[in-house]
């Protein structure tokens, strides 16, 4: 069968997932892509123009649209506008085809194309139920939602909006969020208890990570507890890395600021960590760094409002939540993990279970071809 994935640019949590699908038996993978970003358009929100460094073009078979946007984009809707899909789909056989949810006006293109060909669309999107929405917006889901013949579902709060917005639980499939778990693997770990427990942020500095939540609540654990070794490294960038560097220093807080750090470079922060915070509002659709984190064998405390801790935090197995935006809640459980590091590296250990069995990439490949064999296709 010829399957079609748009999506709006190569994404290292993606690529894995088009790799390992390219080499299914009785699938021939095309791969459409909005755009390749330039160093400017890719650091957009990372506070500092990259390319990341790991091959993204490789192992699959790719083509890149032609971008009419008037300002190229890959974190606006209208930032990709590649009409000539339509063309595509109207000159060449296609079985199925896949988009990355509804986050470009491509996207929507690509599914307006599908429905004029009679070309089966499925969606593999973020939404979840945790965000509260107008009704407004609710109808609008709704509509959009039955456009779609099927649903791969990054995890259960995915699983939920579709659910909540009247799909059809049969047309959902498992396809969960995940990382490449060998690449962030850290066997070296053990339990170190001669030096500071180090607490990681790993993500843009921005405000829907609330990265200043982390460093009130370091404040508020060391004035409960002075004497207790913690530290703080915070890896990343963006526009709230001045006002976090003026709070960590106005309170003579133990953290380092590395900057952006590259997808070679990011393991080192991750062995060199014993527990993940990520203080996210309900913008983190998901959260992949909890993945990484865990993948090397670290605990994690997220926000309740983080799209995968249902799926990932199991209280007192494998991490904790608090409250977003609760600072000393935040800062109860850091103080929690800080005083018994046996306890944490038992719980890394567990994490590291968890998503090594259950969130991997040929989870994925699974979900893709069960959705596509649920259509009739041959797979």
């Amino acid at each position: 069968m010829r399957l079609g994935i748009l999506t709006t640019h190569p994404i290292q949590y993606q690529v894995p997932w088009f790799r390992l699908l390219a080499r299914q038996p009785g699938v021939d993978l095309e791969v459409l892509y909005c755009m390749l970003p330039d160093a400017a358009q890719q650091g957009s929100g990372f506070g500092v123009s990259f390319e990341w460094d790991v091959p993204l073009l490789s192992g699959y078979t790719y083509r890149v649209l032609e971008n009419r946007a008037r300002v190229p984009s890959v974190t606006t809707f209208f930032g990709c506008d590649t009409p000539e899909i339509y063309g595509i789909l109207r000159q060449e056989p296609w079985d199925a085809f896949i988009v990355n949810g509804w986050v470009a006006k491509s996207c929507l293109q690509l599914l307006a194309a599908c429905r004029l060909r009679g070309v089966p669309c499925l969606v593999r999107g973020e939404s979840n139920a945790l965000r509260p929405r107008a009704a407004w917006k609710r109808g609008v889901h709704r509509l959009l939602l039955r456009q779609y013949v099927a649903f791969l579902a990054i995890g259960s709060q995915n699983r939920a909006f579709y659910l909540a917005n009247g799909v059809a639980p049969e047309r959902i499939f498992a396809a969960p969020y995940c990382v490449e778990n060998e690449r962030f693997a850290f066997d070296g770990r053990s339990l170190l208890t001669a030096r500071p427990f180090t607490f990681l942020f790993s993500g843009k500095l921005i405000p829907k990570k609330r990265p200043m939540d982390v460093l009130k609540a370091l404040a508020w654990l060391r004035a409960q507890a002075p004497d207790l070794a913690v530290g703080l490294v915070v890896a990343g960038d963006g526009e709230l890395r001045p006002d976090c560097e003026a709070f960590g220093a106005a309170e003579g807080l133990p953290v380092r600021f590395t900057g952006f750090l590259n997808q070679s470079q990011i393991g080192q922060a991750y062995r060199e960590a014993d527990c993940l915070v990520l203080p996210s509002d309900n913008g983190e659709t998901w959260g992949l760094v909890v993945n990484e984190g865990m993948a090397s064998g670290m605990p994690a405390i997220v926000s309740d409002q983080v799209g995968c801790h249902p799926d990932l935090i199991v209280a007192g197995e494998t991490g904790w939540t608090f409250g977003c935006g609760d600072v000393e809640g935040l800062g109860k459980r850091m103080l929690q993990m800080a005083e018994d590091p046996e306890q944490a590296f038992r719980m890394g250990q567990a994490a590291a279970r968890l998503v090594n069995e259950g969130y991997h990439y040929r989870r994925v490949v699974e979900g893709t071809v069960a959705a596509l064999r649920y259509l009739g296709l041959s797979v």
